[in-house]
């Protein structure tokens, strides 16, 4: 019975923390305005399919219509080889969407737990992995995917691998300083008082507590690295043609920019959308997990 009252203590609490932090969030108007744009990038690129035939629209050449202006058929215009441009900025989204959240996520479970190694551990520990996170920070981020990309090939993987490694640093230092900070408070003392092991003190009781700015800066590197992936293809590093890619749109476009500028506008519209659209929802994110702004 105890056990019960006690479960169901613990998920209303977390449910009215996710209910205040969505209140605060919804008082943003620009986060929300992001988060309805990034909304509609992400259903316009799930249900892709549906809207438009890939093959026939995103893929297939037609020298026929090659360079035609926004009309009521493509409402976007076709590009130089006659292709759909509004059927390959969603299709697009496809690739940059999914390569974009899948490298956060691996720069932030590795970053993560670098991070918290580095904070809770020995001294010792700590300048080893911190000293390796500034080695990789003096590199320009841009640049260090580019020099992997060029060691490793061009390949989805390959990418994901380039932007993941350069994203690890931000992570390993945020939780570390989290955790510097958490680590000092009573509920730790009073887990290691318990004879808790380390193991668990940081997988239960710092990390959790360390969410909210990983979250914050996970929702700010994911603008980044759509950044990176259309800059790496578009420098013929990234997506390869004929797969749809905004950064590859753009490089495909820009010497037409002069007779046909709707080639490479568009596409770069996407991108500056989608970025924008996070960064608006990260700024959100981070006033309504602060808890310095919960009164």
């Amino acid at each position: 019975m105890n056990f019960m009252t006690t479960t169901t203590v613990k998920r209303r609490k977390k449910k009215s923390q996710f209910v205040m932090v969505w209140e605060r969030l919804k008082q943003n108007r620009l986060a929300v305005a992001g988060l309805v744009i990034l909304s509609i990038i992400v259903l316009a690129a799930v249900f892709a399919n549906l809207l438009f035939d890939y093959e026939a629209m995103a893929v297939r050449q037609n020298a026929s219509i090659r360079l035609n202006p926004p009309s009521s058929e493509h409402w976007l215009g076709t590009d130089e080889v006659g292709r759909d441009i509004l059927a390959r900025i969603v299709f697009g989204a496809r690739v940059s969407l999914p390569v974009a959240f899948a490298t956060i996520l691996i720069a932030a479970v590795i970053g993560g737990l670098l991070g918290a190694i580095a904070g809770y551990g020995s001294r010792t520990a700590d300048n080893v992995i911190m000293r390796i996170m500034d080695m990789f920070l003096a590199i320009p981020s841009t640049l260090l995917a580019i020099a992997i990309v060029a060691t490793l090939g061009s390949s989805i993987r390959n990418l994901l691998i380039a932007i993941a490694v350069s994203n690890i640093p931000p992570f390993a230092r945020i939780i570390r300083s989290s955790v510097i900070t958490i680590r000092n408070e009573e509920f730790i003392e009073a887990a290691q008082a318990i004879g808790a092991s380390d193991k668990r003190i940081i997988f239960k009781h710092i990390l959790p507590n360390a969410m909210a700015p990983m979250i914050v800066q996970a929702t700010m590197c994911i603008a980044g690295s759509v950044l990176s992936i259309a800059s790496l293809s578009f420098l013929g590093l990234g997506i390869q043609p004929p797969t749809p890619e905004w950064g590859s749109m753009l490089s495909n476009g820009r010497q037409y920019i002069r007779v046909a500028w709707w080639v490479c506008t568009f596409p770069g519209i996407a991108i500056m959308l989608t970025i924008l659209s996070l960064n608006l929802l990260g700024d959100g994110l981070r006033d309504a997990l602060d808890p310095k702004l919960k009164n």
